[in-house]
């Protein structure tokens, strides 16, 4: 067995990493187990990235507590974190004067639930903040805003590595063995030791719940698709908007989502699939994508579509189910020194500093947590050269050599941001980690560009050999055998 710690958080999404760091602010050995090649490769890296304010979820649930708890203080986690925050409101919009009552069931549910800034605004009120949305009328949030939902993620985790965490990638537990009061966990030949485990495997909770013993849980994933438009439709919008709610969807329906390095979103759908990792596009959702997105602002020009992709919700009701699957996070009723949390789906984002200060709460239960003095929230950023004044970008290039080369012309990243990207304290070596951290290939050209250029770098720099290197994942090779 390799190592034997306090605590195993597992899972490497937004809420696994807020546990792992949450944690450790207190004297413990922390370990954050992750399947995948990276944080933030599962549903936490395939959202919205919204901020929510907590008026969609039913007043007095965990979701909409939690919400409303963690939307009034993201800012100021971002800030610790260096992370892009962006207040910008919302508007749920009415396309039929029949929405109206619908509306004013959302405002109702918002101010029981203390939402903050909940207003119902004319058409008039509603064009002047967003001209081209077509509207008979809207529910604005005022509280609502939007973040990078890989670079929290990943900074929430590169901060709990700081405070003294341990993270380990390419993890996948396939065993979960009681072993006295504590448990042996397994990732093929792979094991370590924890005396109490933290399950928030997202869309794998239910089956990380069963490897350990407990199977009262079940995940039903649906798949939500979207469409990425490019930053010159960025003047189109500059506040998420979403029509009103229709019943036995599954979401909140399709929305237009402004993000901070200013693309527009589009999507996503919702469909109940069987697989919990096939995040494929396909023709006809597209299609109903766009169709529905012209509804709302009919300015849209699909030749800004640059890409697609596709996130999966954890869901604890099956398709058809009228009930609303709240938020569970409890200890095992089965299983001593085991909590779950399942069913963590949106607003989990918004939601994942509350959720890990309430698994510090049951963790509390069992254990004294002692907190620790060295503790250090803050978590320091490199410079953004594309965002910086000329004359800063001036002084960098001077300075430095690497600042000088333009590597990916879309999102104007330098040489030094790329090997910034690649000295992450996670060791992430793929292609991936160098896209989320950095922004190069997320551009109009898709990485047309500067992949290949990444890909010398990391042949020139790491001396990995191009048959080795993955655009993510295990599986995922740039290369098949030789190449010029």
């Amino acid at each position: 067995m390799e190592k034997r710690f306090d605590v195993a958080v597992v899972g490497g999404g937004a809420v696994g990493c807020a546990i792992a760091r949450e944690l450790c602010r207190y004297e413990q050995s922390v370990v954050l187990l992750e399947k995948e090649s990276d944080v933030a490769r599962g549903t936490s890296g395939r959202n919205s990235g919204v901020v929510h304010a907590g008026f969609n979820n039913p007043p007095g649930s965990l979701a909409a507590r939690l919400c409303v708890e963690g939307c009034a203080g993201f800012a100021a986690v971002c800030r610790e974190l260096g992370v892009p925050y962006r207040r910008t409101g919302k508007l749920v919009a009415a396309l039929e004067a029949e929405d109206a009552p619908a509306l004013e069931r959302l405002l109702a549910q918002g101010r029981q639930g203390g939402v903050p800034e909940l207003e119902l605004w004319t058409p008039r009120q509603t064009r002047a903040r967003e001209p081209g949305i077509t509207s008979c009328g809207a529910l604005w949030s005022g509280s609502t805003g939007i973040t990078n939902p890989i670079l929290y993620t990943v900074a929430l985790a590169e901060n709990a590595q700081a405070n003294g965490a341990e993270i380990i990638l390419d993890f996948a537990v396939d065993t979960v063995v009681r072993a006295g009061d504590g448990f042996v966990l397994r990732a093929g030949e792979r094991a370590l030791g924890a005396d109490f485990v933290i399950n928030a495997a997202g869309l794998y909770a239910d089956r990380v719940a069963a490897l350990a013993g407990d199977e009262n849980y079940r995940i039903y994933p649906c798949r939500g698709e979207y469409l990425v438009l490019d930053k010159q439709a960025a003047a189109l919008l500059r506040t998420p908007v979403y029509p009103v709610p229709r019943p036995g969807v599954g979401g909140l329906g399709v929305h237009l989502t402004p993000t901070v390095d200013g693309n527009i979103l589009i999507g996503p759908s919702a469909e109940y699939i069987e697989s919990r990792a096939d995040t494929g596009t396909t023709a006809a959702v597209m299609e109903r994508l766009w169709a529905e997105a012209l509804r709302l602002l009919p300015a849209l020009a699909q030749s800004r579509v640059v890409t697609a992709y596709a996130g999966l919700r954890s869901k604890t009701v099956p398709a058809g189910a009228q009930n609303f699957g709240d938020f569970i996070a409890e200890h095992s009723r089965v299983t001593p020194n085991l909590i779950n949390l399942a069913g963590i789906e949106s607003p989990g984002l918004t939601a994942s500093v509350p959720l890990a200060r309430l698994v510090c709460r049951l963790l509390r239960e069992k254990k004294p947590l002692k907190p620790k003095a060295d503790f250090r929230p803050e978590r320091q950023r490199g410079e953004d050269f594309r965002s910086s004044p000329p004359e800063r970008r001036r002084a960098m290039a001077a300075a430095d050599p690497a600042a000088r080369e333009i590597v990916c012309r879309c999102e104007t990243v330098t040489r030094r941001e790329i090997l910034t990207a690649l000295d992450n304290p996670l060791g992430v070596r793929d292609l991936g980690g160098i896209k989320t951290r950095s922004r190069a290939m997320t551009g109009r050209c898709q990485g047309g560009y500067c992949q290949q250029r990444l890909a010398v770098m990391l042949r020139d720099e790491y001396g990995i050999r191009p048959a080795d290197i993955r655009l993510h994942g295990r599986d995922a090779w740039l290369f098949t055998g030789d190449v010029k």
